[in-house]
């Protein structure tokens, strides 16, 4: 198990990743794991793991995937199943790695994705309760048009310069992400079938004019899932609602984790955010 600072750098295979922790150790109250969009890195979250810390009393743990933040980066193409290897074979060496014990999962778009993965592929019983914003559990053709434009944006404008401040390979990060998105092939992507499999609450945050994804995906998790689903719809919020409606979001992933706490018998903070 490896001794958490504030900042770090975890060996994992052959990549170093990039970590941020924050509150408690994992060996001494429960943990929350924080995984990132598909341009998103551990400093992205920005003041998030801060107030999850303080409104829970959990630890709060966030990392950048490879290819990310800080974080090594990865040969490209991406393979297609990259979120499924993510969630199969690098998560469940993370928590080993940092000694997490009890806690939650809390993913943004690809890292809801991959978290949901994790729930229906890998039976952790320290996992207590995952929290989903702006997940994907198949392709839709909206997020292929703003996939596709965003490629247009970051060849064209100031984004690459702006995602700059936040990966050291940005290139890297955005095509990585941005080619398998793009790939004909990606359109067959499918991971509805893990839902069934999940054996813990689930809480969806969701903005009601998200570019990326429709509500079709809570349809689908509400369809497939035999756990619990609790869903919040914010309205006129897009993508990135812990950015959107910070308080909103923030509010509701205090208030599951709490009750997810509370319910496995863990101390619980009562404090507004």
């Amino acid at each position: 198990m490896t001794t958490l600072t504030p900042t770090g750098v975890l060996r994992i295979g052959d990549s170093d990743l990039e970590y941020r922790m924050t509150g408690p150790a994992p060996d001494v109250a429960p943990t929350l794991v924080l995984l990132h969009e598909g341009l998103g890195s551990a400093a992205l979250w920005g003041d998030v793991p801060e107030r999850l810390a303080a409104a829970t009393g959990a630890g709060v743990f966030a990392y950048s995937r490879a290819g990310y933040g800080a974080s090594s980066p990865v040969p490209l193409p991406r393979p297609l199943d990259y979120m499924q290897r993510e969630a199969r074979e690098v998560l469940p060496r993370i928590l080993d790695a940092i000694g997490f014990r009890r806690g939650l999962l809390v993913g943004h778009s690809d890292g809801a994705s991959i978290a949901a993965i994790y729930g229906g592929s890998v039976q952790d019983h320290r996992v207590g309760g995952i929290a989903l914003m702006a997940p994907h559990f198949v392709v839709e053709d909206i997020s292929v048009a703003s996939i596709a434009k965003i490629k247009v944006d970051y060849e064209t404008t100031e984004l690459r310069a702006k995602l700059a401040r936040w990966h050291r390979d940005v290139d890297n990060a955005f095509y990585g992400w941005n080619g398998a998105w793009l790939d004909p092939a990606f359109r067959a992507w499918d991971i509805s079938d893990a839902l069934a499999y999940i054996r813990v609450p689930i809480a969806i945050i969701q903005g009601a004019d998200d570019h990326y994804g429709t509500l079709r995906q809570i349809e689908i998790a509400r369809a497939e899932c035999y756990c619990p689903v609790e869903v919040e719809i914010i309205p006129a919020v897009g993508h990135a609602p812990h950015r959107e409606a910070p308080d909103v979001t923030l509010r509701v992933l205090a208030d599951f984790t709490n009750r997810i706490l509370h319910m496995h018998g863990e101390s619980r903070i009562e404090q507004a955010i």
